[in-house]
């Protein structure tokens, strides 16, 4: 028998199982409207009759749980028959929750296709036997109305007074707005409210009001919007900055729809507006993270360069070990920062991860109270302190047992003093030049860090002083990927 066909609106944000509904439910021979997201279904339900809405509860942004409260919150959706289906939430507390936000009937997966296609067909007949029933009552009301003009023009009141009511229901962030094209009457609900940060009671909507709170520079897309709208066009959807009257800036995304008269001339204007805020933020935190990780690579990468290009070495052993070495300083001072989300540093712990090999039989004093550094400056001392040890293991106090080594610091005045005292090993005699470790340690103490660094090769044993700040930003910092010390230590090793 024929029979006019229904809309049926298919909502599921993986369009493997739309497909899979739409071969199913095909054979009714009905209407199968498809949506791919909560946002895309309210868009439909604005501009078309639904019969019957099949709707996946897990969905992002927003689920099906969410889109039934709000289809059910208006009275034009509170009869409309919603049917959930999910490969998950199959236990009987979630479908009471799927009974509570309005569902008449649970399809879990896998979907069984006689099953499914006898529901929709059920409540799909119902529809259309009250729609037949509301077509008789219409007739009915055009009779009243002819004989009856007061009746009629109550009728057509609160037609428009329902034809105003927002399609989007303020549920978390969102809200919802309805721009009479022809009067220009604004009508806002208590959602659109509160993402602007003003209250109906002290706001009044209008174009000028509503543009005042508009970002500067997004002020455009509200003009833009008028004129596709003008042109032409039926949906509209764009990003923007709102500024809220205590200065915070917010970021939404609005969608609207045009409703159009017979002779095709918009007439009104509805729209949904969502405070998409957090998730901006956190872009922008993944991509100030991401610049981050890249500056500190390219700065670790230099370094690595410079000793790799600067080492000097008898033999190719002796080369391997001084690069190791000095790489793997670079590398623990990397793992304490990356401990501390790049904070900072530990002086104790620098020294600490330096002394390991070499504090057996009490051999190395430590005398200082707890020191942060900041992320270049623990670096370049990293790599000072490592210069310090090996020269010292290899030539000084702690190449034999009876040798002796002193490690004091303090903080004062914004700025950094360590003494390094050696005593008890070999005889000391100052060198007649300047090896690679002593020219790095100078290179990076005094041109990096804007330190001092002073050596006195005195005959019981070295005593070397370094002073850096505490604060000041070095240099390397200045330029991402590029490193000072390499020029340096070029410069040192000329």
């Amino acid at each position: 028998m024929d029979h006019e066909k229904v809309n049926i609106l298919l909502v599921d944000d993986q369009p493997a199982k739309l497909l899979a509904y739409e071969v199913i439910l095909k054979d009714l021979g009905e209407n199968l409207v498809i949506a791919s997201s909560g946002r895309e279904a309210l868009e439909v339900l604005l501009k078309t009759e639904i019969a019957v809405i099949l709707v996946d509860v897990c969905m992002p942004e927003l689920d099906g749980f969410e889109l039934a409260a709000m289809i059910r919150e208006h009275p034009r959706f509170q009869k409309t028959a919603m049917i959930f289906i999910s490969a998950i939430q199959v236990s009987d507390i979630d479908r009471l929750r799927g009974y509570e936000m309005g569902a008449v009937d649970y399809v879990p997966v896998p979907v069984v296709p006689e099953v499914l296609r006898a529901k929709i067909k059920v409540f799909s007949e119902l529809y259309r036997k009250t729609r037949e029933l509301e077509r008789l009552n219409q007739e009915l009301e055009d009779r009243v109305r002819a004989r009856t003009a007061e009746l009629e023009n109550s009728t057509a009141k609160l037609r428009e007074s329902e034809q105003r009511r927002s399609m989007a229901i303020a549920a978390g962030k969102m809200g919802s707005w309805d721009w009479d094209w022809i009067t220009g009457d604004w009508m806002w609900d208590e959602g659109q409210y509160r993402i602007f940060g003003v209250g109906p009671e002290i706001f009044e909507v209008n174009p000028a009001n509503v543009q005042a709170l508009l970002h500067p520079d997004d002020v455009d897309q509200l003009r833009k919007a008028i004129a596709e709208f003008n042109s032409g066009t039926r949906a509209y959807e764009t990003e923007f900055r709102i500024v809220r009257p205590d200065g915070e800036v917010r970021w939404c995304v609005g969608t609207a729809a045009a409703t159009i008269d017979a002779s095709g001339r918009v007439v009104r204007v509805s729209g949904v507006t969502v405070d998409i805020t957090e998730r901006k933020r956190a872009e922008e935190r993944q991509n100030l993270l991401a610049r981050e990780v890249d500056h500190r690579a390219k700065n670790a990468l230099a370094l690595a360069q410079s000793i790799v290009r600067l080492t000097r070495a008898d033999g190719v052993k002796a080369y391997v070990n001084a690069v190791e070495g000095r790489i793997n300083a670079l590398a623990r001072v990397h793992t304490i920062l990356s401990l501390s989300s790049w904070q900072g540093a530990e002086l104790s712990k620098l020294i600490d991860e330096e002394l390991a090999p070499y504090s057996l039989g009490g051999q190395i004093r430590l005398a200082g109270p707890e020191v942060q550094l900041v992320p270049a400056t623990a670096q370049t001392l990293a790599l000072a302190l490592h210069e310090l040890f090996t020269n010292s293991a290899k030539y000084g106090a702690l190449s034999t047992r009876s040798g002796r080594l002193m490690i004091a610091w303090q903080a004062e005045d914004d700025r950094l003093t360590l003494t390094w005292e050696e005593s008890g090993g070999p005889l000391v005699r100052t060198p007649k030049s300047r090896g690679f470790g002593t020219r790095s340690l100078l290179a990076s103490v005094e041109s990096q860090l804007g330190g001092r660094a002073q050596f006195d090769w005195r005959a019981e044993g070295l005593l070397c002083r370094l002073e850096v700040p505490l604060t000041r930003k070095p240099a390397a910092t200045t330029a991402p990927g590029k490193v000072d010390a390499a020029a340096e230590l070029q410069r040192a090793s000329g």
